[in-house]
């Protein structure tokens, strides 16, 4: 039970969080022309502290966007090009042998770790579909564990540690599609489209004219830990929270259901297994970031519903009937925000 004491304060630090949220955006907008709410999500995964997967094709500023939001904090920043030569130790580290002298002279060898691109607290791991089953699983351990094991030895991770991984949906040839594991590990998948014409104007005008803007630093981990640790602080009506479980059920087929089906006659037909209990988190999470963004110290069913498609998409496994009539997740996920009752029964 949140006091209402509780909720006073959370409302009082909601002010502070909309000023150091709105100054990330003005800052990215100085690199990225439009794509506003991609931004916003990519954001929301910053200061939830979730995974995000960006998909695209070339040439459309998914990796400019997160070289643009590590430049706009204080974050340490790596890039690693995922190809299929690439190996565990390239990304997580090695254990290497260093000679030295001891105090007598005599020549002394010990082992130490180096630690690898991973190491960082903003990691860009482009064109992950890229890389071989034995590397993603590294990196597999890295999102969820926010640590590496090397021979033997675990390492942590900084802290705030955040995967930006992007791929093509288009080019397949040399790929290895992702495990539903992996995915499943990620806060949300976004699809970033095509600038409008209006937009590609004016990146025109931006990287042909003068010189680009640079973005300055407006975050630093310590206060973007502080915003993650208030966001979990924000209370969810026992309704809004029973909203966002009937959302992930209701992706269930009945077949696969643990209890009670909210499924569409869609996911009946089309879906083959549903969103595991992280969809859930995901969507109590962003839905609190999304009420702090708004100025409000609770969330509301608009809130779930406005995250449904960015955290649900990426974890139904459709069923061979949707890949031959060319139903997609998204549509699904549609249908199901469309038909689900604000209300539970």
């Amino acid at each position: 039970m949140i006091s209402a004491e509780s909720n006073v304060d959370v409302l009082a630090q909601a002010a502070e969080f909309q000023r150091d949220f709105e100054k990330a955006r003005v800052e990215v907008a100085k690199t990225i022309v439009g794509q506003g709410e991609i931004v916003d999500a990519v954001l929301t995964c910053l200061f939830v502290g979730g995974h995000v997967l960006l998909e695209g094709v070339p040439g459309i500023g998914k990796t400019l966007l997160v070289r643009t939001l590590a430049q706009a904090t204080s974050l340490t920043f790596s890039r690693v090009q995922f190809t299929p030569d690439l190996m565990p130790a390239d990304i997580t580290g090695t254990t290497v042998v260093v000679e030295g002298q001891d105090a007598g002279g005599r020549t002394s060898r010990e082992f130490r770790f180096r630690s690898g691109p991973l190491f960082a607290q903003i990691v860009l791991a482009d064109e992950i579909n890229r890389a071989t089953p034995k590397t993603q699983s590294a990196l597999l351990e890295a999102m969820q564990e926010r640590g590496v094991t090397v021979g033997g030895e675990t390492h942590k991770l900084p802290e705030p540690f955040l995967v930006m991984a992007t791929q093509n949906p288009v080019e397949q040839e040399g790929t290895y599609p992702l495990p539903e594991a992996q995915l499943d590990r990620f806060f949300f998948k976004l699809l970033v489209k095509a600038p409008s014409r209006e937009d590609l104007a004016e990146i025109l005008e931006r990287t042909t004219g003068g010189e680009a803007a640079v973005p300055t630093p407006t975050l630093d981990a310590a206060r973007i830990l502080a915003h993650r640790a208030l966001i979990r602080r924000v209370p969810v009506a026992p309704s809004v929270r029973d909203y966002a479980v009937r959302l992930v059920l209701a992706t269930q087929p009945t077949a696969t259901a643990s209890g009670r089906s909210f499924s569409t006659p869609m996911v009946e037909k089309y879906v083959r297994l549903g969103a595991s209990p992280r969809a859930a988190q995901a969507l109590i999470l962003a839905g609190k970031c999304r009420a702090l963004r708004q100025g409000r110290a609770n969330v509301a069913t608009e809130d779930i519903a406005d995250a449904a498609l960015a955290a649900l998409r990426h974890r139904l496994i459709m069923n061979f009937e949707a890949s031959a009539e060319g139903v997609s997740a998204d549509s699904v996920v549609a249908n199901i925000v469309q038909t689900l009752p604000l209300e539970g029964t």
